[in-house]
């Protein structure tokens, strides 16, 4: 009887590690020949499989495999496609069995955030459901690090390092200026309903005085003249103030400060654009020069300065997750278990599925300082050890290379019309 395969798939936004994943799930898998035939990647994350487009990661060198570890983006495509639930959409999970059955698909691997957790419970579900047995398993991804059960979440220390390397930078640049020019830089990071990513702006601040001066975080409504009164302070004390911002902060009443309309195809608001409309209510109201950015995409796909504890526990839930698979375990989720924090140290755990999915860690409110504007030292402690360690791509011609795989689809089995 042919050894079975396994499927696994990149989900919703990439980040700079969860190539790492992929890497030590191919890699583990390779090494566990006596049960595992080959690794199909989802072209698109879960639209490979009902679209029957399976990448055949054995046509792939094992030195691309490992060039995986240092390259960002997701090398199989991602996507953002929420499964319903079996009762709305039947027809859906029967295409999902029949191409799994096609290929002899027995192991499920979903890498991704909430939402991806939750298509890997369901997809868990199939075998009691629909009488197909798989093992299923959740890989956490995400750099708004709000996974429950897990102490971080891969993506999150290498955005949350690159968030604290720009403040520190653009303090310094806005500093030499503030006598004569500009007096405040905005910065806006990702999070939408969890601060963690402008939190970790903090440990830029290695003296008192240092920036972030004000950190602005989701769970803490927003009052403008409280804020407006804080940035006049810090003018006056520090001679420039430099604001850190999450694209998720909102008012009392649960309203985006930059709500862009338009929505997700998870549902979520489309955010964007509240760094200038904090600099221009600065502006228009206490009258200073101002200087705004928007990390964006830039803070999620910044490999070059990725955290070394990042890489590492990326590559070590995806070898995990096979171990797990192959051990008969699913519908499962492997968390990192911090064990000390001076020396950091941290195992590999385990969560069920069904408790993980759609559900949201936001920041705990001893993390938050008094007055709202930033964090306490107990937050520092946790976000320190994320960040240690550089785990620099190798460089050729002052760039660094990346890889680029082949992404061979194998040969289609089902009729395309389902």
């Amino acid at each position: 009887m042919a050894k079975a395969n396994a499927f696994y798939a990149q989900s919703g936004g990439v980040t700079a590690v969860i190539n790492a994943s992929a890497c030590g799930v191919i890699e583990t898998a390779r090494r566990r020949k006596d049960v595992i035939g080959k690794v199909y990647a989802g072209r698109n994350g879960i639209l490979g499989a009902l679209n029957e487009e399976l990448i055949d990661t054995s046509r792939e060198s094992a030195r691309a495999i490992a060039g995986l570890r240092q390259t960002p983006s997701g090398a199989f495509g991602s996507c953002r496609y929420k499964l319903k639930s079996l009762e709305e959409n039947e027809r859906e999970y029967h295409r999902l069995i029949d191409v799994f059955k096609a290929h002899n698909i027995r192991y499920f691997f979903y890498n991704g955030g909430g939402d991806s957790q939750d298509t890997a419970n369901k997809v868990s579900q199939l075998g009691e459901d629909l009488g197909y047995q798989m093992q299923c398993i959740g890989i956490p991804k995400t750099v708004d690090n709000d996974l429950p059960f897990t102490d971080c979440c891969p993506g999150f220390g290498s955005v949350a390092k690159y968030v604290a390397v720009s403040t520190k930078e653009a303090a310094l640049d806005v500093a030499s200026m503030c006598e004569t020019s500009t007096k405040i830089f905005v910065l806006e990071v990702m999070g939408r309903h969890a601060g963690w990513i402008a939190a970790a702006s903090a440990l830029a601040q290695e003296e008192k005085g240092d920036a972030p001066h004000i950190i602005l975080l989701p769970e803490v409504p927003f009052v403008q003249g409280k804020f407006l009164k804080k940035v006049k302070e810090t003018v006056k004390k520090q001679g420039y103030c430099v604001v850190v911002v999450s694209e998720g902060a909102q008012y009392k009443n649960g309203t985006f400060l930059a709500d862009a309309g338009g929505k997700d195809a998870f549902g979520h608001t489309q955010l964007g654009g509240v760094a200038p409309m904090v600099a221009e209510l600065i502006k228009s109201k206490l009258g200073y020069k101002y200087h705004w950015a928007v990390a964006d995409y830039l803070q999620r796909a910044a490999r070059h300065i990725a955290s070394a504890t990042d890489v590492e526990q990326a590559y070590a839930l995806g070898q995990a997750a096979v171990n797990m698979a192959v051990a008969g375990k699913t519908a499962l989720m492997p968390t990192i278990v911090r064990t000390s924090d001076k020396p950091y140290r941290w195992k590999i755990g385990e969560a069920q599925l069904s408790r993980v999915a759609n559900v949201e860690r936001k920041m705990p409110k001893n993390f938050i300082s008094r007055d709202g504007f930033g964090v306490t030292a107990a937050a520092k402690r946790y976000l320190a050890p994320l960040i240690a360690g550089e785990d620099y791509p190798s460089f050729k011609n002052g760039l660094p290379q990346y890889v680029r795989l082949k992404n061979r689809l194998v040969a289609k089995k089902l009729p395309q019309k389902w």
